[in-house]
């Protein structure tokens, strides 16, 4: 089955029906507890083929409806100013009465049509374009408001939810003051509390490293947290965790610092180079970082001792999952520096065993075989299984991939076809379910737009 991205969609058909693949054992761990048994049914069509969209937004399975809950350029219901532009990573937090909080990036550089509007008392540097917002839903998934819950920052890329019901922001940057007319240096963690946006403010979580980050992931039982940096042009990034000086401590404790270190796979030192789906490595070190703060060399570039550090290649993606945590890598290329060619990893570390697997290898020409490009954002469903966004190249696609190993198109973005002012196809971002796994939440990066998604998600 090494097929080709393209062929595998012209096989499938016009809408990109998803195809059957083999996986290896080790995918069954990635998904324990994460759906119930007659969720786990889905064939290698998952919900069915996809049914053209007459408005020409998103096509969906029979049986399933979308809502458009906010797009760039319109008016934010707080009156602050427009919905800004570049919609990326989100998470969707519990409220009382059965609320929902959507906490939104906007991965806004300097050139960003819609910026982030500068609030006061939640701006941290007022020439960053960058931020999030928050909506909230009642009961029903009506949007009951929608306002700036952080600006002032850059290029707010993905983040990830705390056990505390807050959201951690991550600039995907590494820009000093000076640098695009910033007046602040960039490149930080931001806590956004969406109940009360005021009570994270617009303060920087220094401790936790200045550099390209991505995302993050709390272990909900010691309170460590895991971060990706997505650094795609060699040096490569890096894999860290931060140890809180205040563990689990709620919000506003993550201010009170903690020791950053980077992950230390020994004799490794480009993930890359692992391509055999299953492979594990015991007695990982985790070595302290220098100088967090990047103040005159990048972290990833810092001297970590003549054992050298590990890196990856465009880390992304990243979630707590059972005992574990799990990282993506979107991809690796030769020709760019790293040690062997992927089209995405998935990674599992195991922090008790101290333990790094390699769950799942995705491409044309490895093990496991996504009919897509680029896995970036991920989630755990409902439906037994992994949710994954697609950044690639052409028509883009929300993945599903079932306990089983079957990988099926959820949903693929329509909305850019044949417009001239917007000629590509916008990537999917952000993807999350609601507390209660009735509603998917997805994101088009551009033109910015949410999506709320419901049907039969536990057929």
């Amino acid at each position: 089955m090494s097929a080709t991205r393209r062929q595998i969609l012209a096989g499938s058909g016009a809408l990109g029906v998803g195809a059957s693949i083999a996986f290896t054992g080790a995918l069954s761990d990635l998904f324990a507890g994460s759906a119930t048994a007659a969720a786990q049914n889905l064939g290698h069509d998952g919900y069915g083929p996809l049914v053209p969209d007459p408005a020409g937004l998103l096509d969906l399975p029979a049986g399933f409806r979308y809502r458009v809950l906010s797009r760039e350029g319109d008016p934010l219901r707080s009156g602050e100013g427009p919905v800004p532009s570049n919609h990326d990573g989100m998470t969707a937090l519990p409220g009382k009465g059965g609320r929902v909080h959507l906490v939104r990036n906007h991965e806004n550089r300097p050139t960003a049509k819609f910026a982030v509007p500068t609030v006061k008392g939640l701006t941290y540097d007022p020439a960053g374009k960058g931020g999030c917002t928050a909506l909230t839903l009642d009961s029903r998934g009506d949007v009951l408001s929608e306002r700036v819950a952080l600006a002032g920052t850059a290029v707010n890329c993905a983040g990830g939810p705390t056990p505390w019901h807050t959201w951690l922001t991550c600039e995907e940057t590494e820009d000093k003051a000076g640098t695009n007319g910033y007046t602040k240096d960039h490149g930080f963690i931001f806590e956004v509390d969406p109940s009360d946006p005021r009570r994270g403010g617009a303060v920087p979580l220094t401790a936790m490293g200045r550099f390209q980050h991505e995302a993050i992931a709390v272990d909900p039982h010691r309170g460590v947290v895991y971060e990706t940096e997505d650094a795609f042009l060699e040096p490569f990034g890096l894999f860290y965790r931060f140890l809180p000086a205040k563990p689990l401590g709620g919000v506003g404790s993550l201010r009170a610092g903690g020791r950053l270190q980077a992950m230390r796979v020994p004799g490794v030192p480009d993930l890359s180079s692992i391509q055999d789906t299953g492979a594990s490595f015991d007695g990982i070190e985790w070595v302290d970082v220098p100088d967090p703060l990047a103040v005159t060399t990048p972290v990833r570039l810092q001297d970590f001792g003549p054992k050298g550090i590990t890196h990856a290649q465009k880390l992304e993606g990243c979630y707590w999952g059972g005992r574990c945590v799990y990282f993506v890598s979107s991809f690796a290329r030769g020709s760019d520096g790293s040690a062997a060619d992927h089209f995405g990893q998935i990674w599992r570390y195991d922090p008790q065993r101290r333990r790094l697997s390699l769950v799942v290898v995705f491409g044309p020409d490895t093990d496991v075989r996504l009919p897509g490009e680029s896995p970036d954002n991920i989630c755990l469903a409902p439906s037994g299984g992994l949710m994954v966004c697609e950044d690639g190249n052409g028509a883009q696609h929300v993945f599903g991939v079932t306990r089983a190993g079957e990988v099926y198109a959820m949903a693929r973005g329509r909305q850019n076809i044949g417009t001239p002012e917007a000629p590509e196809w916008g990537e999917f971002a952000g993807v999350t379910f609601s507390p209660d796994g009735r509603t998917m939440y997805v994101n088009c990066y551009t033109p910015g737009t949410t999506f709320a998604v419901t049907g039969p998600w536990r057929r």
